[in-house]
């Protein structure tokens, strides 16, 4: 594991915004520490924002007040809310990251939309809007840290970063199924429930059809991970750390960290070993 020490090259807000990551994503947390020292704090910010913006499903009750935060980031992004993002260690964090690293506007803007699936049931319509939907929060925060690493070399990993979101957006869609499925919603696309024999309403309500789609939503995921994994030998080595939270997925896919009846993940250990090969090794 690399040191920890990060105190002198993270200011307030930006330690607040890594505690917040360390809680919500462990991998992205590991993989921040083999960064650079000094983009570990930037890195914190910008997974900090979207922790905060994709738990926002896990914070209300209803979509309204749901669409009123997202609403606020969306100003904050835009500049309108300068006061108050001053106020809050994450959005300052995150202003910070945006402005020194100029990040695209309409990218945080298409992420932040994307979001305002999770606040209803609508069931999703097909594999192509699933993939959309990892490609506009997911893959987007791939390409974003890539930027925060070297603007330049960013430009070339485009289709990692596509790859990269689905894979791991899907991953964590069927980790947490039994939660989505208690607030009613089914992320599992229509057509691949059509193809398993069930429908959204059946595959929430009940269990007997699970399997089979849950086994067509690892062999998409598998797909995206498998291209990803082709075009990641030639990936820069200063860009590795954005994509290291993607390390411990082929064992999740595996079977090692999907359960049907209850949420199951792999265990911290092997998922650290797991980024630590890739830190040092890459994917080759």
């Amino acid at each position: 594991m690399p040191s920890t020490e990060r105190g002198a090259s993270l200011d307030d807000n930006q330690k607040h915004s890594m505690m917040i990551v360390r809680d919500a994503s462990p991998d992205r947390y590991i993989a921040t520490l083999y960064a650079p020292t000094e983009k570990r704090g930037p890195l914190s910010a910008l997974y900090g924002f979207d922790a905060e913006i994709s738990q926002i499903i896990e914070r209300v009750s209803e979509p309204l007040p749901g669409e009123i935060r997202l609403q606020w980031w969306r100003d904050v992004i835009g500049g309108e809310r300068r006061a108050e993002a001053t106020g809050n260690p994450v959005a300052a964090a995150f202003v910070d990251v945006v402005e020194k690293f100029g990040l695209p506007q309409q990218s945080l803007a298409n992420l932040i939309d994307a979001r305002i699936f999770d606040l209803y049931s609508d069931p999703m319509p097909s594999r192509s809007d699933l993939e959309g939907y990892c490609g506009d929060t997911v893959s987007a925060m791939f390409q974003l840290a890539a930027m925060v690493l070297d603007p330049s070399a960013a430009r070339e990993v485009s289709n990692c970063a596509g790859h990269a979101g689905v894979a791991y957006g899907i991953t964590g869609l069927l980790q947490s199924l039994p939660r989505s499925r208690e607030r009613g919603q089914c992320f599992v696309p229509a057509d691949i429930l059509n193809a398993a024999g069930s429908d959204p309403l059946e595959f929430i309500n009940d269990g007997q059809s699970e399997s089979r789609a849950v086994e067509m939503m690892i062999a998409l995921a598998s797909e995206h991970l498998t291209s990803f994994e082709a075009m990641a030998g030639d990936l820069p080595k200063q860009l590795r750390p954005a994509f290291l939270p993607l390390a411990p997925v082929r064992s999740i896919l595996a079977g090692r960290g999907l359960g049907t009846a209850s949420h199951r993940t792999i265990a911290p250990f092997r998922r650290q070993l797991a980024i630590l090969r890739r830190a040092v090794w890459g994917w080759r």
